[in-house]
């Protein structure tokens, strides 16, 4: 059965949004943060993999061949992925490295015209996204496209909310960390539209000994 977090999420920044009287950036048609690699969960993949599977076959291969693309470059960049493409062990400097060098990627979902090929299953940062961040003393802008922040802050409730929110994403992450197969709760966006993550397996029909994942082989077999 699907998370009821995601619609949850889209409803709560919708009522931010009107409190800020709807000057937000952040709508359908703004791709300024569709740009750029960024870790998501595994709460987060299972919503992509499931509006993948209801997409007509033509428009998911076309987003999962440029995951697969970029999946690849991932891997020579930091084999390690091959093995495990689970980031949640990682020391915050690689991450980062990582996200520096591969910042100009497009989402393997934003269409030529600027749209979200997948808006409706989309992961919940992308959902929340756009809120000034506010540590109490000042207010500042969450992205660049953000010029002018709102004088009028989120009231104490839709903060509250928000916390709730962020409670409710710990719980379905910890449930699913006991499926089969999940080595760990974070991993970069393009893995979450590839299909199998299952590490460590052995590739069939491998007459030289050597492994291979699921994440390579789907990588291949979508280019």
């Amino acid at each position: 059965m699907p998370s009821t977090l995601f619609g949850k999420t889209a409803r709560w920044f919708e009522r931010v949004n009107a409190s800020l009287l709807e000057s937000l950036p952040c709508t359908k048609g703004c791709s300024g943060c569709c740009v750029g690699l960024f870790p998501v969960t595994i709460l987060d993949r299972l919503e992509i993999q499931r509006g993948l599977r209801s997409f007509p076959d033509e428009h998911r291969r076309r987003i999962e061949r440029a995951a697969a693309e970029q999946v690849t470059a991932l891997t020579v960049a930091a084999p390690q992925l091959s093995a495990n493409p689970f980031i949640d062990q990682w020391m915050e400097e690689d991450v980062d490295r990582i996200i520096e060098r591969f910042e100009a990627w497009p989402c393997p979902a934003l269409e030529p015209d600027g749209t979200c090929g997948l808006y409706e299953f989309r992961p919940l940062v992308c959902r929340s996204m756009g809120v000034p961040q506010d540590d109490g003393v000042r207010v500042s802008g969450a992205c660049a496209v953000q010029t002018a922040v709102p004088l009028i802050r989120p009231s104490r409730a839709l903060r509250e909310e928000e916390n709730r929110l962020a409670g409710m994403e710990a719980v379905e992450i910890e449930t699913l960390r006991h499926r089969p197969g999940i080595e760990g709760e974070e991993l970069f966006l393009p893995y979450a539209f590839i299909q199998d993550l299952a590490v460590g397996e052995q590739g069939a029909g491998s007459s030289s000994g050597e492994s291979t994942t699921a994440v390579e082989r789907h990588a291949h077999n979508a280019r």
